[in-house]
């Protein structure tokens, strides 16, 4: 059982990757520490957005086997 993660932006560049696939966690707060230590995140949770299967999502959202999830860090554009 398990979860896609995507990686956009700043936090790919963090990554060094685009996706990766992850055991299902207990929560997304969970996931997003686990990710945050592993890969050297610099932004806050409450600084990011969360997207489940191409749909915003809130932080308790429960995620599932085969969830596609992404965090989307703030962006600029001109």
């Amino acid at each position: 059982m398990s979860v896609t993660v995507l990686y956009f932006a700043v936090l790919r560049e963090a990554a060094g990757i685009n996706e990766e696939q992850l055991p299902v966690p207990d929560s997304l707060t969970a996931l997003y520490s686990l990710l945050r230590e592993r890969h050297g995140f610099r932004h806050a949770q409450n600084q990011l957005r969360v997207a489940c299967n191409g749909a915003f999502c809130e932080w308790q959202h429960a995620p599932a086997d085969g969830d596609v999830i992404a965090f989307i860090p703030p962006v600029s554009g001109g």
